[in-house]
């Protein structure tokens, strides 16, 4: 028995589903599964269609370090065949008509750890594209207050695994309020999507290192898709308009390359830091989950205490963390005319003033003063930024887990499917 596929894809590709409130009896020669009274329950027998080559390691020297480099490939299987001839993203499995998704008066996005951060970018592109109101709430949160829930409330899940229990509550408590809901996951036949009114896969096959690297890029990337797709129905995006951004899409993977390409004098950097016992993480706009997934990384890997901010909230407090060598990283806004630059680089002069050591992620060609050093990613609208941005973060946070010593793949006291609340 296992709660995850990739704990067993390596001895067999056909499974056997649990429902809810299920018993399983394995004997050497029988399996027999029953309700919480005794009766049989007939057992529905599925394939796995992940190749069980891509559970190995394939040369590298950890499955995390492996999956960050599948990232590209990832995101380019996410995007096949998503927009029509005629111009139309195609997403045939939400299955909600033309006029349903005209009457969603909110949608509310449910997710735990990582791809709760693949949530908050979910909220910045469909407000801005679609023009509906977008809440994000942390799964094991959501149904113990009173949200507002209705027909008109459209419920997008995010889970990996399908297996997340907190998350599988609050659709459940969703779903018994009227809401329709939409799962984002990676495994086939998990529990989420079978109880979810649709599901959206992305494709990123295995992910068997527990720190979340490949899943939350095709997360964002399934979640722009359906921005796009809301956007194009509501007619708030022309046809032209959703093809562009769509373009801009297919070229992300490229773009990941060239990241993954000039990775190593930031290999080397970040074994400078592997003494700090704090890392700081700035951002703004669309740059803050960025900033938040960077700091549950270097928790999750590193086991030093790091934190993410709004970079307006610095000086409402966490600028007195700022000590001599403190490093803080900083992610500059996409777009060199964007408005928030001159924010943020007022935010880098401020901690440098305070003596600590700064990292900035900015796009090529941007100008950045009060840097110590700067990792330059490829120049993408800004709602896409974060599938770029993140990427140097997870090699920071694996390259400071190896220099400690940590045990990259399976951190302590985590684990890679938490099915338990």
């Amino acid at each position: 028995m296992a709660s995850d596929v990739a704990a067993f894809i390596d001895y067999t590709k056909r499974a056997i589903e649990l429902g809810q409130d299920e018993v399983v009896t394995i004997t050497p020669t029988t399996v027999v599964i029953t309700d919480l009274t005794g009766v049989l329950v007939k057992p529905k027998e599925y394939e796995i269609s992940w190749d069980a080559a891509a559970a190995q390691k394939g040369g590298f020297t950890h499955f995390m370090l492996k999956e960050i480099f599948e990232q590209p490939k990832a995101v380019a299987d996410t995007l096949i065949g998503r927009l029509s001839d005629n111009r139309q993203i195609v997403l045939d499995e939400l299955r909600m008509s033309v006029e349903e998704i005209r009457a969603l008066k909110k949608i509310t996005v449910i997710a735990c750890g990582t791809a709760y951060h693949a949530g908050m970018v979910a909220k910045y592109a469909i407000e801005k594209w679609a023009k509906i109101p977008v809440e994000v709430e942390i799964a094991s949160e959501y149904r113990y207050r009173d949200p507002i829930i209705d027909s008109g409330t459209l419920v997008i899940a995010i889970s990996q695994s399908g297996e997340t229990m907190d998350t599988l509550m609050a659709v459940r408590h969703a779903k018994s309020a009227g809401a329709r809901v939409l799962a984002v996951c990676n495994t086939n036949s998990s529990t989420i999507p079978r109880e979810s009114d649709a599901v959206l896969y992305t494709h990123a096959g295995p992910e068997i290192a527990v720190a979340s690297t490949k899943a939350l890029l095709t997360q964002m990337i399934a979640v722009y898709l359906i921005g796009l797709h809301l956007a194009q129905v509501n007619g708030s995006l022309s046809d032209a308009e959703v093809e562009s951004l769509y373009n801009e899409l297919l070229e992300l993977p490229g773009k990941i390359e060239q990241i993954l390409e000039t990775v190593e004098p930031l290999r080397e950097l970040t074994r400078s830091f592997a003494d700090n016992n704090i890392v700081l993480f700035l951002g703004r706009n669309i740059g803050y989950p960025v900033a938040l997934e960077g700091a549950l990384k270097l928790k999750e890997l590193a086991y030093i205490h790091a934190e993410g901010f709004a970079g307006g909230e610095l000086k409402h407090g966490p600028i007195a963390l700022i000590d001599n060598g403190v490093p803080v990283i900083a992610i500059l806004p996409a777009g060199h005319e964007h408005a928030l630059d001159e924010k943020m680089l007022s935010n880098i002069q401020e901690v440098k003033a305070r003596g600590a050591r700064v990292i900035v992620i900015a796009e090529e060609g941007a100008l950045v003063e009060g840097a110590e050093h700067i990792i330059r990613i490829p120049v993408v609208p800004a709602l896409f930024q974060p599938v770029l941005a993140t990427v140097p973060l997870q090699v920071f946070a694996y390259e400071m887990a190896v220099a400690r010593g940590n045990d990259v793949d399976q951190p302590r006291n985590l684990a890679k499917s938490v099915t338990v609340e």
